[in-house]
């Protein structure tokens, strides 16, 4: 795979990297409309990137604000991963309510999907069979290698044509949402940050090894994208 990746020494490193890469990109979209498109991730990882993305300059009032994928839980609960984006982003930069596009996780996971599919498409005057275009989606992978809410052996790793869907980690006993390979693939800038020694041998296996998707779903992706990781999850890489 010949996915650019910036090892940093730690973690601070690593996010700091992410959020000012993130953000030029953001940067050159507004060069040419009036708002940019930014997909977040939930986990831990990224709590540290939002604080430091929150702390630089930007015109957040031109950022439309949507998730890479969501556990169906209500917007208050812990586990949120808008909660995440609300407490680290949305709310220290004053990002407007009217831009922020989140997965209504507290009702049945069918309706969700269904919910977010059908505000993409009207946010993106989308046609039938049309994908959205986002400027950026920050992704993060775990140490089983899935990314977003695509885990290992699921069917929902080789579907090209659905923008988002339900689906059910079995591992943690959940349902999600999640943005599907066919729209992450149509994303102009995938930006992922991995940190942690315990990803350490399945980044490098994703980075390194022939494609095998059904085993690492990060794959599906990650040969696209952008790799900002901190040096214990890089240090296997060469």
């Amino acid at each position: 795979m010949n996915a650019k990746t910036h090892i940093a020494a730690d973690t601070a490193g690593a996010a700091e990297a992410c959020a000012a890469r993130t953000l030029a990109l953001l940067e050159a979209a507004l060069g040419g409309r009036d708002f940019a498109t930014l997909a977040v991730s939930g986990g831990h990882t990224p709590q540290l990137l939002f604080q430091k993305m929150a702390a630089r300059r930007f015109e957040w009032s031109r950022l439309h604000v949507f998730w890479v994928d969501e556990r169906c839980v209500p917007p208050e609960d812990p586990a949120s991963n808008y909660k995440l984006a609300k407490d680290n982003l949305i709310a220290l930069a004053h990002i407007p309510e009217r831009n922020v596009h989140r997965i209504v996780g507290e009702i049945a996971p069918k309706e969700a999907a269904t919910r977010y599919i059908n505000e993409i498409r009207q946010f993106f005057g989308l046609g039938s069979g049309e994908k959205p275009v986002f400027d950026v989606a920050q992704c993060g992978m775990g140490p089983d290698g899935h990314t977003a809410s695509l885990f290992p052996g699921d069917p929902l790793i080789h579907d090209r044509e659905g923008i988002a869907a339900a689906v059910f980690a079995p591992q943690f006993h959940q349902w999600r949402v999640t943005l599907l390979p066919g729209t992450l693939l149509a994303t102009r800038h995938i930006l992922y940050l991995v940190d942690g020694a315990d990803k350490a041998e399945t980044l490098r296996a994703v980075l390194n090894e022939p494609m095998q998707p059904d085993k690492y779903p990060a794959q599906v992706i990650g040969e696209n994208a952008e790799w900002f990781v901190d040096g214990e999850a890089g240090g296997l890489l060469k």
